[in-house]
């Protein structure tokens, strides 16, 4: 095992610098922005609205609709082509795929909820980063939700297992294993789960043990950034 200090310096289960607010977008009926290292993410909800086409109506509750992209000077490796790729079109339904468990559309029969997510700048952990800055967007939309959803990436570097990896661990000359998860926050109930590389099952429960704390620490900020905006309930 050579991996024994991080490359930016952090201690295994330390996350990056992270900054959430929610109203970033005015015209928006929910948004926020969502922080963590160089990875900045912004969401906006529009809805619920009558969807069209009308065969594409659910008569028993909304539809919701991710849309999720990165500017194309963001990344820290290639520039990223401008439009639709095929990785956008799988993390937009990743993230659909992870929010719909905890969102309750069935007030808002035959509607849309779409939500937006753009990212103007990133190193590593965007779809996470897109997942958290969507639940605080949503909440601030006033959707229901039986409770918040917190995203982030854990794995392991050679041998040593971490939470939020930058984008020189994800790229270190080694074994990496990158492993976007995303949980509710009462239950720990894992809503996404994806993995890229080799991880051993020992590091794996490791690492998922790692996500729960990491993604508690998440969901401070984003019901810090709710607070902020919205004031303490029975206030």
């Amino acid at each position: 095992m050579t991996y024994t200090k991080r490359v930016d310096g952090r201690k295994n289960d330390e996350l990056r610098p992270m900054e959430a607010k929610a109203g970033v977008i005015p015209n928006a009926d929910g948004s926020a922005m969502f922080k963590i290292g160089r990875t900045t993410a912004y969401a906006a909800v529009y809805g619920p609205r009558e969807l069209f086409p009308r065969f594409k109506q659910d008569p028993k509750k909304a539809v919701l609709r991710c849309n999720y992209g990165m500017m194309p000077f963001s990344g820290s490796g290639e520039r990223i082509r401008p439009g639709r790729s095929r990785r956008a079109q799988e993390i937009s339904m990743v993230m659909e795929q992870a929010l719909l468990p905890v969102v309750d559309l069935s007030a808002f029969p035959n509607a849309v909820v779409d939500v937006f997510v753009d990212l103007p700048q990133t190193d590593a952990g965007t779809r996470c980063a897109a997942i958290s800055a969507a639940c605080i967007a949503l909440a601030d939309a006033g959707i229901p939700m039986k409770e918040m959803i917190s995203s982030v990436a854990v794995g392991q570097v050679d041998g040593t297992v971490v939470a939020d990896l930058c984008y020189d661990e994800e790229a270190y000359d080694a074994v990496v294993s990158d492993i976007p998860v995303a949980m509710t926050h009462n239950g720990k109930e894992i809503t996404l789960l994806q993995m890229d590389g080799e991880i051993s099952k020992n590091d794996l429960m490791e690492a998922l043990e790692l996500a729960k704390t990491a993604t508690t620490k998440i969901y401070e900020m984003q019901a810090k950034a709710l607070k902020e905006k919205f004031g303490e309930v029975g206030k």
